[in-house]
């Protein structure tokens, strides 16, 4: 059985930073797609980053130049490293990881929280 386990997150100044960590278990990731995924209150849930089985990137517009994603197969983590934190940072986020003969498995989430 597939599981996702974040860690990490927090309360933090605006400005300040945050490494988010996920260990999955139950299953071979290296072949899947991993992400991290953010829900503010009264919003969508918003993709952040992804980072492939290759190691290729992608970011929201949002976070470009101050979020980083990683991934160590060895040890099933996908991490998020959040720099330069503001307000609208604010959310739960959620790990995910898919591949095409398993589907998609979500975390439970672990809140972020940027206030003065």
């Amino acid at each position: 059985q597939v599981q996702l386990v974040e860690s990490g997150g927090g309360l933090v100044q605006p400005g300040g930073s945050l490494r988010l960590s996920c260990v999955a278990s139950g299953g071979i990731f290296s072949i899947d797609f991993m992400g991290w995924y953010r829900q503010a209150p009264g919003k969508q849930r918003e993709l952040v980053a992804r980072i492939s089985p290759g190691g290729s990137t992608n970011y929201a517009d949002s976070v470009k130049g101050r979020f980083t994603i990683s991934r160590d197969n060895a040890k099933n983590t996908v991490s998020l490293q959040m720099n330069s934190l503001k307000p609208e940072d604010t959310a739960i986020y959620y790990c995910n990881t898919w591949n095409q003969f398993r589907g998609e498995y979500w975390g439970q989430g672990t809140q972020v929280t940027v206030s003065p």
